[in-house]
């Protein structure tokens, strides 16, 4: 690719951010993001949190977009009452990035939803999450790992067609999958850990677990790919 595309990825902000002489809010993201995306080919902006009526005008500048992972979604937003063991809402990235997801499949922008990213696609199409199940994230603030294994004949098993090992990071899950999207990759305990949008006109996957924490870089470079066509 002579013209690297230009992909966007969700941020969040955080209070208290510190580094140097300060302790701030700030637009954060792990830099193992913006890394995939500049080795699989591609050029990495950051999109912090902003008012949904922009989600069109930001990604009309765009080739590609991820949404990144983070904190759980609100279950409100998928008319569930919260589990105990839920975190805290993060209100104002939901509004932003289910904005960004509605935004990016009217455009056919491609899409890539990492971990909670998936799950946000998913409540976007009106499914539905588990708020809490084992053995997915065993030590708290440390990324583990375990195979998933692809559905045949779908675009993710066209990108990764074996059995992968994957590094993992979550405690919720996709429940009811939303209209139109089907489970692509699943885990051996049968939770959908990839699931992808065939009617969508343009590229759209999400995948559990997280490709920044690890070496292959082949579903961020099928993004790029795909953005490189579009453009």
């Amino acid at each position: 690719m002579t013209d690297r595309p230009l992909i966007g990825v969700s941020t969040y902000l955080e209070t208290g951010a510190r580094w140097g002489v300060w302790e701030l809010e700030a637009a954060l993201l792990p830099a193992g993001y913006p890394r995939l995306v500049q080795r699989a080919g591609g050029l990495a902006v950051m999109l912090p949190p902003d008012a949904p009526e922009h989600a069109a005008a930001t990604l009309a500048r765009l080739d590609g977009l991820v949404i990144a992972g983070g904190p759980d979604v609100e279950p409100v937003r998928y008319g569930a009452e919260p589990d105990s063991r839920t975190g805290p809402p993060a209100r104002a990235r939901d509004t932003w990035e289910l904005a960004l997801i509605e935004a990016a499949l009217a455009a056919r922008l491609p899409l890539l939803g990492v971990c909670r990213g998936m799950q946000l696609l998913n409540v976007a199409r009106g499914g539905t999450l588990v708020q809490h199940i084992e053995g997915h994230a065993e030590v708290v603030g440390a990324f583990g790992g375990h195979p998933v294994k692809p559905v045949p004949g779908t675009l993710y098993a066209g990108v990764v067609p074996e059995e992968a090992f994957v590094p993992t990071y979550h405690h919720q899950a996709v429940e009811r999958l939303g209209t139109g999207l089907v489970p692509s990759a699943h885990a051996a305990d049968g939770t959908v850990e990839a699931l992808e949008l065939p009617s969508a006109p343009g590229w759209v996957l999400g995948v559990q677990w997280h490709p920044e924490m690890g070496e292959d870089v082949r579903v961020m470079r099928a993004l790029v790919e795909a953005a490189a066509r579009r453009s």
